[in-house]
């Protein structure tokens, strides 16, 4: 079957049927099993050209990819701009779209604002960006920055159903590291959530993901799953210095590269294998800037791991991930964050931080 976003003369009819849909909780949308994220788009890991970009969005859509993720931060929103530029030339059926509030700048004292006056402000200037009358999803970004969960409980979320019933989003999201934060968050909301995004929390170095999805099921959520390959660390290539990781992880993670190389083997498709196996998972985003790239993740997706790189899967968890004492980085990145903002406050400069996630 063809999903309700396949438009006749846009879509490579093929291609369509080669991907897989999912139901986004109980939102009616049906999703593609590999959704686009739109980080690289807002150059989050390295610079491309913007027609690269633009090639690759298409092509994307094309290839069935129904659903993109974006959000101002990714390029303090040239990642937004960018999609409005590919997206003028496409069908407003053949996708949806999802953008997010709350993270802005990479200036320390302006980068995050979840009070309601910038909600409505950031929606409407998101909007312009895409070029869009509305957004299928509008989204916390990483609420675990607040100053309270309270704020985020009783400000952010009742802004956010405001947008929704202005007719500027479709559904109400939250985004987060820490997953037991976007439980607790779910459990108190007196406004729906309809989805959560998860990064970085279901890979080859960390699945806690997956203690958590029984209970976002029960609630009727969709469930969003960024970042199989940790933003980076389960790639061949420079880690990013912005990456939170602490030093342990990012080392094993540089040796699982280089024994994977001496296998023949790219650990950055045994990620992406891993990752699609969890049930429960509606779709799985991943960041691409160029068709290139677009296509081997693609590949990874479409194409059912060998018996070898299953077992060579379970061996680099084994001989790499198991042994570390800790499997994330949950909790030191925020102290950090704050730490910056209290001596960028007292000495009244402006600071670009360093030191913080960049989902």
């Amino acid at each position: 079957m063809l999903p309700p976003t396949y438009t006749e003369g846009f879509h490579d009819p093929d291609a369509v049927k080669r991907m897989t849909y999912n139901s986004l909780g109980n939102t009616g949308l049906l999703v593609s099993r590999l959704s686009l994220g739109g980080g690289p788009l807002g150059g989050l890991y390295w610079e491309s050209e913007e027609q690269e970009k633009i090639d690759m969005i298409h092509l994307a859509l094309k290839s069935g990819i129904n659903y993109i993720d974006t959000a101002p931060w990714y390029g303090n929103g040239r990642s937004e701009t960018v999609l409005g530029k590919a997206l003028k030339d496409v069908p407003r059926s053949a996708y949806y779209i999802g953008t997010k509030i709350g993270r802005y700048e990479p200036a320390v004292e302006r980068m995050f604002d979840f009070s309601a006056k910038r909600v409505a402000q950031s929606v409407d200037h998101s909007l312009k960006l895409l070029g869009l009358d509305y957004v299928d999803v509008i989204q916390v970004h990483d609420l675990e920055y607040a100053e309270s969960t309270e704020l985020i409980l009783n400000e952010t979320l009742p802004a956010l159903q405001k947008v929704v019933e202005q007719g500027k989003a479709r559904f109400i999201g939250i985004t987060g590291y820490p997953v037991s934060l976007l439980k607790e968050v779910v459990e108190r909301s007196s406004v729906k959530i309809d989805l959560v995004l998860s990064y970085s929390r279901n890979t080859l170095i960390d699945d806690t993901l997956k203690d958590y999805i029984p209970f976002f099921k029960s609630r009727g959520l969709g469930v969003i799953c960024a970042s199989a390959v940790a933003m980076g660390l389960l790639c061949d290539g420079a880690i990013v210095k912005w990456h939170p990781a602490p030093q342990n992880i990012r080392d094993a993670c540089r040796e699982a590269v280089k024994y994977c190389k001496s296998e023949g083997v790219d650990l950055a498709r045994l990620a992406v294998q891993h990752t699609v196996k969890l049930e429960g998972v509606d779709t799985h985003l991943m960041g691409n800037d160029n068709c290139d790239i677009l296509r081997r993740n693609l590949d990874s997706f479409l194409t059912p791991p060998t018996p070898r790189e299953e077992q060579l899967a379970r061996d680099v968890r084994k001989r790499f991930f198991e042994p570390l004492p800790q499997k994330h980085w949950e909790g030191g990145y925020v102290e950090a964050y704050w730490k910056e903002l209290r001596a960028a406050q007292a000495g009244k400069t402006t600071t670009t931080t360093t030191t913080t996630s960049r989902q």
